[in-house]
């Protein structure tokens, strides 16, 4: 780990630098606070000693700088100077601990593993807060057998080192597939990585999954550290692995082969101990045969194939995400949980979702917004579903396995039909695909009047 040392004296500079480098700190050193300042820009040290007197700009000031760029970087502020109001001043700006000199190097030392130990506790915390807000994360949603296929597949592998490849399409919840593997995993407590291979451009690819020494290129004014760095113990995953270009692909082979890497502009080979975990919407082996896809590549990735089905092929999940969702955004929007009205779920569970998931979730937020009632009525679903639902063309309504009373599900979309015409029989009677006297005949029926 890397310490900045900005002190004026050099006695001191040299005392903290000789016992701190014994601990195997990395050391860098500043004599003033504007020269602290750049170094901590361009080293990006993981904590910073200051002296509260320094030349050009005071410690004090310096700490409110480094606090406004990276507010959990740990700062220990040490001073000849120490009063009880510095002292204030100093930890109200977020300092982690204020020493006064003469000082034991002991003490000092253990303020430093005490704030490193926190900073690790703070980031590790973060992580799980972000692992949270992702929807399905360690959580797979569904009673199908389809889904629950899937569930018992990501139990198998999840504990092994395995490559795994999820294939699914756009909104199916691949990356909440692969976070799930991570969470049950060995490698839970360490980070889990995102890449989205498609969402960034070409030339910045390479830096941003390896990193880059300074001068590595115009403007690498310091070494940074790329995803495979920052997912050591953990897992990387790449989505949309379809869209990395062959030279990449070649690099990525290499870590999975080799277990190493090397950061852009430099020569020092990294050991990578990364699981990676892919994704794509894309048909790999038809790329493969069109020279796009590296052969190889696929088969190291593709060690375990994890096939992630499209709503149209699980519908029978819908309620139960449409009752996760319902219950999320509820709270989102400080409402008491809305519901959602039997004919509104039996048109979405004939409706086939080209978005997936992603399009039900979104959905259903937008519902919990506009709805004005507790209960959510067919009349709110936007006019292109209804128009799908009720067009005639489709033909595979879901059959539920305990079977139908007929009339009851024809006086049932009859009466969605009215509700969602306003009463007009014209417009409802168009929505069934039947003539007006059809649907009198059918509303004198059912006594719908």
């Amino acid at each position: 780990m890397k310490i900045l040392i900005a002190d004026d004296e050099k006695n001191m500079r040299w005392i903290l630098g000789k016992n701190l480098r014994e601990e195997n700190f990395d050391i860098i050193e500043a004599s003033d606070g504007e020269e602290a300042f750049h170094l901590f820009l361009d080293e990006e040290p993981d904590l910073v000693i200051l002296d509260y007197r320094m030349p050009k700009i005071d410690g004090m000031e310096v700490l409110k700088r480094i606090k406004t760029i990276t507010p959990k970087l740990p700062v220990i502020m040490i001073t000849a100077h120490g009063s009880t109001d510095a002292a204030v001043e100093a930890m109200k700006l977020g300092a982690a601990d204020y020493i006064s000199k003469p000082f034991d190097i002991n003490d000092l030392k253990l303020s430093i593993f005490k704030a490193l130990n926190i900073d690790k506790l703070n980031k590790e915390i973060d992580y799980l807060k972000e692992t949270a807000k992702q929807i399905f994360n360690g959580k797979i949603i569904g009673n199908s057998k389809k889904i629950q296929d899937v569930f018992d597949l990501v139990n198998k592998v999840a504990n092994t080192n395995a490559s795994v490849l999820i294939i699914g399409e756009s909104g199916t919840g691949k990356e909440g597939i692969a976070a799930s593997i991570h969470n049950k995993s060995s490698r839970s407590s360490k980070p889990f990585i995102t890449v989205n291979c498609g969402a960034i451009p070409e030339t910045l690819i390479e830096s941003e999954l390896f990193g880059y020494e300074k001068g590595a290129f115009t403007g690498a004014n310091a070494r940074k550290a790329g995803r495979f760095d920052r997912a050591q113990g953990g897992t990387l995953f790449l989505d949309e692995i379809g869209e990395l270009s062959l030279p990449l692909q070649v690099k990525i082979l290499r870590v999975l082969q080799e277990k190493e890497f090397e950061r852009v502009g430099g020569s020092e080979v990294i050991k990578s101990d990364v699981r990676i975990i892919a994704a794509t919407n894309r048909d790999l082996e038809q790329m493969v045969e069109k020279g796009d896809f590296r052969e190889d590549l696929l088969y190291r990735l593709k060690v375990i194939p994890v096939y992630l089905p499209p709503l149209r092929e699980r519908k029978e999940d819908i309620p139960q995400l449409v009752d996760y969702f319902l219950d999320k955004y509820s709270k989102e929007v400080n409402r008491t949980k809305l519901t959602m009205e039997k004919e509104t779920l039996d048109l979405l569970r004939n409706y086939d979702f080209p978005g997936n998931i992603r399009e039900l979730e979104n959905l259903v937020e937008r519902l919990v917004i506009l709805s004005p009632d507790p209960v959510i009525e067919p009349s709110l679903l936007p006019k292109e579903i209804l128009k799908e639902v009720f067009s005639g063309k489709k033909e595979d309504f879901i059959l539920p396995e305990e079977g139908i009373n007929l009339e009851k599900v024809e006086e049932s979309f009859v009466r969605q039909a009215l509700m969602i015409a306003k009463g007009n029989q014209t417009n409802a009677a168009k929505l069934l695909g039947l003539s007006r006297h059809a649907l009198i005949y059918r509303i004198e029926k059912f006594n719908l009047k």
